[in-house]
């Protein structure tokens, strides 16, 4: 599977990883909106542009980690660091930072970003098809 997964990043740029983050981004945003009448419930979103400098190994934050003498560790998968808390416009009484509109606003929004993730992605892959079935030659 390591090297299936070497091989579509390859393909895939960071595309593949994009998509991944505009999903736990509408997770994030979606969690926001059902707690919306929560008392003491803080918004919280992705940092997008940390988390795919993270993702894509950006030369200026790269910090290699060695477990062992010989060995790199894997640090490309996504964590909760990349979650920050909102800051609301209006602070309610109960304590709860979500602003529905603004919560539903985003969530739009990164509905047109994953959407145009996914356009790429399958483009790349009709792409492939093509080349690997010749040009349309049967």
């Amino acid at each position: 599977m390591g090297i299936v997964s070497t091989v579509l990043d390859n393909v895939f740029g960071l595309s593949g990883q994009a998509l991944g983050l505009w999903q736990q981004r509408s997770e994030t945003i979606a969690s926001n909106i059902a707690n919306a009448d929560t008392p003491n419930y803080k918004a919280r979103d992705v940092d997008f542009r940390s988390a795919l400098q993270q993702a894509s190994g950006d030369s200026t934050n790269l910090q290699l980690a060695t477990p062992s003498e010989g060995q790199i560790s894997d640090s490309s998968t996504t964590s909760t660091d990349d979650l920050k808390y909102r800051v609301p416009l209006q602070p309610s009484m109960d304590g709860n930072t979500v602003d529905t509109q603004v919560e539903q606003s985003q969530f739009a929004s990164n509905m047109v970003h994953y959407q145009a993730s996914l356009s790429f992605i399958n483009s790349s892959i009709q792409t492939l098809r093509l080349a690997i079935n010749g040009g349309g030659q049967s």
